[in-house]
């Protein structure tokens, strides 16, 4: 069964545009946990622009899944990661002004950087996940730096997948298999939804995990929450 790891960023980001507290991420994120969510994820930036630090403590004793902190290693991250002890970190080579995550790492040229990360949060009982794409050789590197998993950027696979969802996903494929293989457990995401998550994870069947915010808090607004992450992991174990 792969799990459903909600990312509440989104819901932040409402919250942030007027101040106060609404919608409470707090509350929300224990809501997904009731309606079925197997996870929950956030991705902290420096500006604070949606989760804001103070968010990932709030959190740390509420959640009762698995809680996953993704974001760019700079020196504050690693100190929250660290203070907090989630259950996975997944390290995201984003710059600290990036919209959204948009690349994978290139092992090679950071792999002493990742090696050294993996160490120090696995010292520390935290599950480590490793953002890439689908290039082999960068996942053979980034399963010799020690990781427990890598979580694959679907962006290519989104994109494509309405004119060829055959030539979309297989790449995604031999990717995972490889990394299954290499002992990697697998994660997926960005821009996966409804369009086309069941036809990610039946080619993937030993997926460990997707992190979904964008497309599920949209899906939200018309299908309410319980329903959407009811669809959602549908879609993962149909």
């Amino acid at each position: 069964m792969t799990n459903l790891s909600v990312n509440i960023n989104k819901v932040a980001t409402i919250r942030n545009a007027r101040g106060g507290n609404m919608p409470n991420v707090l509350k929300v994120a224990q809501d997904c946990e009731l309606f079925g969510a197997q996870g929950i994820t956030v991705h902290p930036r420096p500006d604070e622009r949606h989760i804001r630090y103070s968010d990932v403590y709030g959190l740390k004793p509420l959640i009762r899944t698995e809680f996953n902190i993704e974001g760019y290693p700079c020196d504050t991250f690693i100190d929250l990661v660290l203070k907090v002890k989630p259950t996975q970190v997944t390290l995201v080579p984003d710059a600290p002004d990036a919209i959204t995550s948009n690349a994978g790492w290139d092992v090679k040229d950071h792999f002493d950087l990742l090696s050294e990360l993996v160490d120090t949060f696995t010292s520390q009982g935290i599950r480590t996940s490793i953002f890439v794409g689908t290039d082999l050789a960068n996942i053979e590197r980034a399963a010799k730096t020690g990781t427990d998993r890598i979580e694959l950027y679907t962006e290519p696979y989104a994109t494509r997948y309405p004119e060829d969802r055959d030539k979309a996903v297989a790449p995604f494929v031999a990717a995972a298999r490889l990394a299954k293989n290499l002992g990697l457990g697998v994660n997926a995401g960005h821009d996966l939804s409804l369009e086309n998550l069941a036809f990610f994870s039946k080619h993937i069947p030993w997926l460990e995990e997707v992190s979904i915010g964008h497309a599920l808090i949209c899906d939200a607004l018309y299908h309410g929450l319980r329903e959407t992450i009811a669809l959602y992991k549908a879609c993962l174990n149909d």
